[in-house]
């Protein structure tokens, strides 16, 4: 069935968008899932339409593979709240034709973003960056070195940062932190700035994903932090 709400049609038929010029996926963070929905995107929608993804974690050129048409495959990566922040980052692959990196770029900006480029590597730039700087305050808090308060308080008075780590990782979603970084651990085994601190680990275990399950490293009603947990 298809139905129209404020300009946005939605549709259970995958061949619905088949004209599309650009179709941009943003399902569930499950590699399988991402690879038969592209291979079966790449038989139905027009051959010139671009394909991207906004995985945050996955690779690229893996997603572009599958859907059969990888020199029209592009990574175009964007940040919750999508309608506030304007950063998309675009992932180009060694596979990504010019004149489709051109066209990603341009809708990019027809859609009021800034696109930022970068190479299809783990977590592209935020996250590659991001991810592993909470790891490291989570191993902080392993080691008894200090308390999730001082560390959160360090790093936003110390380094400028808005919200500190811990508050961060609840925001973000525990349970998101530990899969990115348990998929980086098992396809890097060698890199040293993929780790899985023991307390991430044993939070999601508990069942406490941060905010959106009310408790994390802090204690949450809807938006508002209300206490340590």
């Amino acid at each position: 069935s298809t139905q129209s709400t404020w300009g946005i049609t939605s549709s259970e038929d995958v061949a619905a968008p088949k004209e599309c010029d650009i179709i941009v996926e943003a399902i569930i963070e499950d590699l399988a899932i991402k690879k038969s929905v592209f291979a079966n995107l790449g038989k139905t929608i027009q051959p010139e339409c671009i394909f991207a993804s906004n995985t945050s974690s996955f690779p690229i050129t893996q997603l572009g593979e599958a859907s059969g048409r990888a020199d029209k495959f592009i990574g175009m990566h964007f940040f919750n709240p999508v309608q506030l922040m304007q950063l998309v980052e675009i992932i180009r692959t060694t596979n990504t034709s010019d004149i489709t990196f051109k066209k990603t770029w341009e809708f990019s900006e027809k859609i009021k973003k800034s696109p930022v480029s970068c190479g299809d590597t783990p977590g592209f730039i935020v996250n590659r960056l991001l991810v592993p700087f909470l790891a490291q305050a989570l191993l902080l808090l392993d080691r008894g070195v200090a308390t999730v308060p001082d560390i959160d308080q360090a790093m936003k008075y110390g380094a400028g940062m808005p919200m500190g780590p811990f508050t961060l990782a609840d925001y973000v979603g525990l349970d998101t932190c530990l899969s990115i970084l348990n998929g980086w651990v098992a396809a890097h085994p060698n890199e040293a700035a993929f780790v899985v601190p023991a307390c991430l680990k044993a939070k999601v275990e508990a069942g406490h994903f941060g905010r959106k399950s009310g408790v994390g490293f802090y204690k949450w009603e809807a938006d508002k932090q209300v206490g340590l947990a």
